[in-house]
């Protein structure tokens, strides 16, 4: 994959500064409409494309920048833009993709934080190195996949997760984090929390276990297993299931705006899971491990009646309530007012508050 490319705008002042042997890239009044999945009209004051650690911190150590606030932007499929970002921002652009090591019960692969994520699951799979495709098609970069802790059908990054290299933005020193320090949890980790903001993911290193066993939990993968009549797949035709059924699940941002999964997906207790089912019997639920109960977001959503609806360019998919869209021309305004006009009549149904899993800014 060829490094991304900023595309070139009469209204956008480019720079370089040179430091070292290479050149820190800044442009001034850049629209990020092309760099968010929703496709949302903002523009960043001062953004600067990374392409290296050694970027990263020619950006700490820059007498502008250094100390100014900085907003760090990967793939741009997690955010939601409402205004204007007067911070720094910093769009990773790292590439690169290995395999590090082998080893009798595990690979461990490592791609740059601005690589495409389904391509690295593809190549991936291309390799012979399997684990990763039920997270095939996830919009983002592999730099956000921690920061989210992404998940589908049945594997989130976590479990396949081995540490990630970062660089501080106030030392410019360069961290290695295993899973215990990005502190995992759903849709979340410590990059959300006391860490957001504050360091920019450069590499991320994942374990892929040996021997490798299909997961195929999920509703939608064992319906591919009855109508293929294939009861042990392999890798390939995993990614090539998950491909398919997100396809026609999910449209594509290039087509028609939108940043996935909206919601998370609630936990609540077995107490009240019994008490949706009671009212609600057809409710789509999966207990926990741990005696809780996820419930499907999306059909929460479509039972309140808002799958098609739309509020003002801002809209709910026909084809999955849980992935809000951009009509054509929305603001970040409007897509944040059908959410909350969603939060609403969801609770007011379900007694659920429902959380967006999007950054919005």
């Amino acid at each position: 994959m060829r490094p991304f490319a900023l595309p070139r705008q009469s209204d956008v002042a480019s720079t370089s500064v040179a430091a070292e042997s290479s050149v820190l890239v800044v442009e001034q009044r850049a629209s990020l409409r092309p760099f968010n999945s929703f496709g949302l009209p903002a523009v960043a004051h001062t953004l600067v494309r990374l392409r290296s650690d050694a970027d990263v911190r020619r950006v700490v150590d820059h007498p502008g920048f250094g100390r100014a606030a900085k907003f760090i932007l990967g793939g741009g499929s997690n955010v939601v833009l409402t205004r204007d970002v007067n911070a720094v921002v910093l769009k990773v652009e790292i590439m690169g993709r290995r395999l590090v090591e082998e080893h009798a019960d595990a690979w461990v692969v490592e791609a740059g934080a601005g690589e495409n994520w389904h391509d690295f699951v593809a190549w991936t799979v291309d390799q012979g190195l399997p684990g990763l495709e039920n997270l095939a098609l996830i919009p983002g970069s592999v730099g956000a996949a921690p920061v989210q802790n992404i998940g589908a059908y049945g594997v989130e990054l976590k479990d396949r997760f081995e540490s990630l290299e970062a660089v501080d933005l106030v030392t410019g020193r360069s961290v290695t984090l295993d899973a215990a320090a990005c502190r995992f949890g759903y849709r979340d980790s410590a990059f959300k929390q006391h860490l957001a903001g504050k360091s920019v993911i450069t590499r991320v290193r994942l374990r892929l276990p040996k021997p490798w066993r299909a997961v195929l939990g999920y509703l939608d993968l064992e319906r591919k297993v009855a109508e293929t009549g294939i009861a042990s797949p392999d890798a390939r035709t995993v990614f090539d299931w998950v491909c398919a059924i997100r396809r026609a699940k999910l449209p594509d941002p290039a087509t028609l705006g939108n940043a996935g999964s909206f919601f998370k997906n609630p936990v609540v207790s077995a107490e009240q899971c019994r008490d949706i089912i009671g009212r609600d019997p057809e409710i789509v639920h999966y207990p926990m491990p741990d005696g809780s109960v996820k419930l499907a977001a999306g059909w929460l959503i479509d039972a309140c009646g808002w799958k098609g609806k739309t509020v003002g360019r801002a809209g709910v998919y026909e084809k999955q309530a849980l992935v809000l869209v951009n009509r054509g021309g929305a603001h970040g305004s409007e897509v944040v007012t059908l959410a909350r006009a969603i939060q609403e009549s969801v609770y007011g149904r379900f007694g659920i508050r429902l959380e967006p899993e999007p950054v919005i800014v």
